[in-house]
């Protein structure tokens, strides 16, 4: 992600309050400005009506992406009342992880008088590139995004935009605005050096797609360099194409064990696929922890609910989305909150 400094501030007349200088939204008038056309002809390559030539629709398109510019939808009387809307991205429904975060951003909202939009990435970067401009043009007065990588399109939207961003669920790198969440490399390392401290030497790794989940990547990073810094490398590791599931964390750690039989504790990328493989230690009367150990993150409810508790990291997502929330709202200056985490023993390490 590119490097830009957090700064304070939102659109003139907003609910969020008056805009810095460094923050003022681009308008027509700069793309114009930068493609060396009138304002008229950029109205009419945005709205592709009128006429103009491939040239001209080439200059503004280039400066268009230069600048970040996003049309306003919303242009005329509705704009200058100030919008109650805060748009909010996450990469996916399916796992509990962004509902909770979703719980605890809507109350927060709803009690502040604001209402949210939500949009979901499926873990796909252009895609939220694309939602992101989507919400920007309907002129809202804050959104809250996950994590801190995004395409240099997307941030260059974010921070011409003149809208107020909070970035939820890590602070390991820069942000933009308002960042609120924990170290996920800190996890990483602080799951490592539990199993080696309860003994475990012969230790794997289970996960999904690094490259489309940011964060379980940064894990995975702190987690290897905890057991080199050990003097124990990773014994072996599978990873997952398809997305993370309880199904995949069973599948996966068949596989895992077929290659590597003599492995003693796996650390997965989430609990969902750490509940998959307690399931297929159960099904292949495996004993947890005496045979295989087992390590998730997230602290989700069922794995506390399991005959053996799961031993995890336990994050504060509801926390999370609350308190961004919260600071978007009251329009706080850009800052960078780190909830932590909590290491939860259970009974499979």
């Amino acid at each position: 992600m590119e490097d830009h400094e957090g700064r304070s501030g939102s659109a003139e007349g907003s609910p969020l309050g008056r805009e810095s200088a460094a923050r003022r939204p681009v308008t027509l008038a700069d793309v114009a400005r930068e493609a060396r056309v009138g304002e008229s002809t950029v109205s009419r390559v945005l709205r592709s009506h009128g006429s103009f030539s491939e040239r001209t629709r080439a200059q503004v398109e280039a400066a268009v992406a230069r600048l970040g510019y996003v049309p306003n939808r919303i242009a005329g009387t509705l704009a200058s009342t100030g919008s109650r809307l805060i748009g909010i991205v996450i990469p996916s429904l399916s796992n509990i992880v962004f509902p909770d975060l979703l719980r605890g951003a809507t109350g927060a909202l709803d009690a502040e008088g604001f209402q949210s939009v939500i949009a979901v990435t499926d873990y796909d970067e252009e895609r939220e590139e694309a939602l992101v401009a989507s919400l920007l043009s309907w002129r809202p007065a804050g959104l809250l995004v996950t994590g801190l990588e995004h395409t240099p399109g997307a941030v260059r939207r974010l921070t011409a935009s003149g809208v107020r961003v909070a970035e939820l669920l890590d602070v390991d790198g820069p942000g933009l605005d308002i960042v609120v969440g924990y170290s996920n490399r800190s996890a990483g390392e602080t799951s490592a050096r539990y199993l080696i401290g309860r003994g475990y030497r012969r230790i794997a790794y289970l996960g999904h797609d690094l490259t489309r989940d940011r964060r379980a990547g940064k894990r995975y990073a702190g987690f290897r360099a905890a057991l080199a810094e050990a003097g124990r490398p990773l014994h072996d590791e599978e990873r997952i194409a398809t997305p993370s599931s309880v199904e995949a964390g069973r599948d996966g750690l068949a596989a895992l064990l077929a290659r590597s039989p003599d492995c003693d504790a796996v650390y997965f990328s989430n609990d969902d696929m750490a509940l998959g493989g307690y399931f297929h230690c159960l099904s292949r009367g495996l004993t947890v922890p005496d045979r295989l150990a087992l390590f998730g993150y997230n602290g989700l409810d069922v794995g506390r609910l399991t005959p053996q508790p799961l031993t995890t990291i336990r994050t504060p997502r509801v926390e999370a989305g609350a308190t961004a929330a919260r600071l978007l709202c009251n329009d706080a200056p850009a800052t960078v909150v780190d909830l932590g985490f909590e290491l939860i023993t259970g009974a499979t390490a």
